[in-house]
């Protein structure tokens, strides 16, 4: 694999995946021997995150997608919320970190579902904040409408307050993970991305 990262607490479920079984989060990170399709290049932050979030307005949101480095190479992250499949009314946040290369690419993945009172964290935010201001437009591509609605709910300051949430928990693993995270020299060694 090309990336290598600290799993400490997690159980390897196959060769790519490991699991949280306290959370049930999972980890997963994977190879793709194609090149990248990204709506825009990653030095065009605006235009990609307004493509992103149209993109994802069909299957849920995107909360925040963001140029990072991982070890030494520049990286998209993405958070998003997407319904959970076999769980009506729940919803699953995932973390995605892409490192492109011109004719490949690796993914670092959290994902983070929903257990419990799903929607605490909205309610007591609803109760914080003015009904009115609650549902706002989503803040790379205004007017949009998707699937789910980005909320003022999604915004991080309110992951110190709920630790347990899953989206707290993606963006808390980012943190703590992407410090970590190693290239696998080869691949870092191959064609940079041209976007």
């Amino acid at each position: 694999m090309p990336l290598s990262f600290d799993l400490t607490g997690m159980h390897a479920l196959d060769d790519s995946t490991w699991g949280d079984p306290v959370t049930r989060d999972v980890v997963a990170v994977h190879y793709f021997d194609i090149a990248p399709e990204l709506p825009a290049g990653l030095d065009d932050a605006e235009t990609l995150r307004r493509r992103l979030a149209e993109h994802h307005a069909a299957s849920g949101c995107l909360i925040e997608a963001l140029v990072i480095w991982v070890d030494s190479l520049p990286a998209l992250l993405r958070v998003e919320k997407v319904p959970m499949p076999f769980a009506p009314g729940k919803l699953a946040y995932s973390a995605s970190i892409l490192v492109p290369r011109a004719r490949c690419s690796a993914v670092l993945q959290i994902i983070c579902p929903e257990v419990g009172d799903p929607i605490a964290r909205e309610v007591v935010v609803t109760q914080q904040a003015e009904t009115r201001n609650r549902r706002r437009g989503h803040p790379y591509a205004p007017g949009l409408q998707g699937r789910l609605p980005f909320t003022s709910a999604d915004d991080v300051r309110w992951d110190e307050s709920f630790p347990d949430h899953p989206l707290s928990r993606a963006r808390r693993w980012v943190v703590q993970t992407v410090p970590t995270v190693r290239v696998d020299p080869e691949f870092a060694a191959l064609e940079p991305y041209p976007g």
